[in-house]
């Protein structure tokens, strides 16, 4: 059984605008599905009508029975005046005392625990954003961009805490993404959505063993064969120019 099956036939916007016309794909429990397309492709748009935030569009998105759905933003959205603590707490009550301690070590911020937002880093505020996604232990996790405008090295230390995380509860995911390579480093699949009205232009899957890097030879080869093959598809989205 999948966790999720979309069928969009058409997202407008109030101006009449359509984002999205026959878009449809499935994904499988425990699947890692990585989106790419070009700024103004829906993306966002796609993460907010599966998660329920929209509703006003034509056609279904089914999801398995009583799935949970934790999703990241392209910001933290944390609480300012909650503690990093009580903002985990907002998702999942039991999460304290050493069950607490033990899930901050796992992302990296053991004594952060009553630290404000405003007393943490840019990364060290995504790191509690991806902790609490993974609290409410979701069926299906969407993430937008979550990583963007992080330094190389912290988006990188990011990305092995949300595989471990992943790995350790196996949700499936829907990552959005404009990097190339980070998709194919992440990812098992990669739907690959066209300019607006989008739908999904190849859906691609990942043959490569994990863990495999940003900067993998492998990953590298893999984007290039995929920009020589497909040098229209990818063109005009961040960091896929031909």
């Amino acid at each position: 059984m999948n966790t999720l099956c979309v069928h969009i036939n058409a997202k407008r916007y109030a101006n009449g605008h359509c984002a999205i016309r026959g878009l449809s794909f499935s994904a499988r429990p425990g699947e890692f599905v990585a989106i790419v397309g070009p700024s103004g492709a829906g993306k966002t748009t796609l993460l907010k009508i599966i998660s329920g935030l929209d509703t006003d569009f034509e056609g279904s998105v089914q999801l398995a029975d009583q799935s949970r759905i934790g999703f990241m933003f392209q910001e933290p959205r944390l609480m300012p005046w909650l503690t990093v603590a009580q903002n985990l707490a907002l998702v999942d009550k039991g999460a304290t005392g050493e069950r607490l301690t033990q899930a901050l070590e796992q992302v990296g911020l053991k004594d952060c625990a009553q630290m404000f937002p405003k007393q943490l880093s840019g990364g060290m505020q995504r790191r509690v954003a991806l902790l609490r996604a993974f609290l409410v232990a979701p069926q299906l996790l969407l993430m937008d961009e979550p990583f963007q405008s992080l330094d190389a090295p912290t988006a990188e230390q990011l990305r092995e805490q949300l595989l471990t995380l992943w790995q350790d509860q196996k949700p499936t995911v829907l990552f959005v993404t404009h990097h190339l390579n980070e998709a194919l480093s992440l990812a098992d699949r990669v739907l690959f959505l066209s300019p607006g009205p989008s739908h999904i232009a190849l859906d691609f899957a990942v043959d490569l063993p994990r863990p495999r890097g940003l900067d993998a030879p492998a990953v590298q080869r893999l984007g290039q064969q995929l920009l020589q093959a497909h040098p229209g598809l990818l063109r005009g989205s961040l960091g896929l120019q031909a």
